[in-house]
């Protein structure tokens, strides 16, 4: 199995295509016809990640985030995205990243964490997904919920009564507050993201909508669990005879001495 299997399997379920004009999803690093030892699933590269893929035989990551949005004119080791870079080149590590394309996907980035969050009746497109909360969900009561689903501290924008019922949750992961009027045009009298832009956050606020900011890492992780869990079934259907490991360390752990 080839670097090229996995990158058409991903394209087939959140093509590439759709990406941001912005983004810089795709192959990364490598060559399409390397042949795929193991595959490392992460958020992020950084170097506690490469450590783990090579502790677990794996020369192929595929991360969220890619690698190298602003042009780079030397690939020299003085910066952290260069460091990582060459390594990866000296090491014959291929880079996968799929990142607003799998934001955007059906059973993508935001559906993940709408069903996380509890919610039902879930519709939307594009990087937002709005959908129902339990019955009985009030302001005061829907942080703590948020928080025990995302394994996060929850930060609250703004003020609303404490007993003030709610019935619908938009969600948009990441930095995604600059959906908030979409979500509002759409009914929903709450919105979590994972970075909250203040003028956003105050907007909402006017507007009478809870704004709610989990962090970026708890709000795009559980995806990222999702698509190992697609990419181990992958392997298996199609008798890859690859094991999809999947990072824990996050983007912000040192290496390993």
């Amino acid at each position: 199995m080839k670097i090229h299997d996995v990158y058409d399997e991903i394209d087939r379920l959140a093509p590439f295509a759709t990406q941001a004009d912005f983004d810089n999803a795709g192959l990364l690093t490598g060559h399409p016809e390397w042949e795929v030892t193991g595959i490392h699933v992460a958020l992020d590269v950084s170097q506690r990640v490469l450590d783990e893929a090579e502790e677990a035989g794996a020369n192929l990551l595929v991360t969220h985030h890619p690698m190298m949005f602003g042009a780079r004119k030397r690939m020299t080791e003085t910066d952290c995205e260069g460091r990582l870079l060459c390594r990866m080149i000296r090491g014959r590590m291929g880079l996968i990243s799929a990142h607003t394309n799998l934001d955007a996907a059906p059973g993508g980035i935001n559906d993940v964490l709408a069903r996380l969050c509890g919610l039902t009746d879930i519709s939307g497109e594009g990087y937002l997904r709005i959908g129902t909360l339990p019955e009985g969900t009030t302001a005061s009561s829907l942080p703590a919920a948020l928080e025990a689903a995302l394994h996060s501290v929850v930060r609250v924008c703004g003020q609303l009564p404490s007993e003030k019922p709610l019935h619908r949750l938009a969600v948009s992961s990441g930095a995604g507050s600059e959906s908030w009027e979409e979500a509002a045009a759409l009914g929903c009298d709450c919105f979590l993201t994972g970075e909250m832009k203040h003028h956003h956050a105050l907007a909402m606020a006017d507007a009478g909508i809870l704004a709610l900011e989990a962090g970026h890492f708890a709000t795009e992780e559980p995806g990222i669990f999702a698509l190992a869990d697609t990419l181990q079934t992958l392997s298996d259907a199609l008798q890859w005879n690859v094991r999809v490991t999947l990072s824990r360390c996050g983007g912000y752990a040192p290496p390993q001495n």
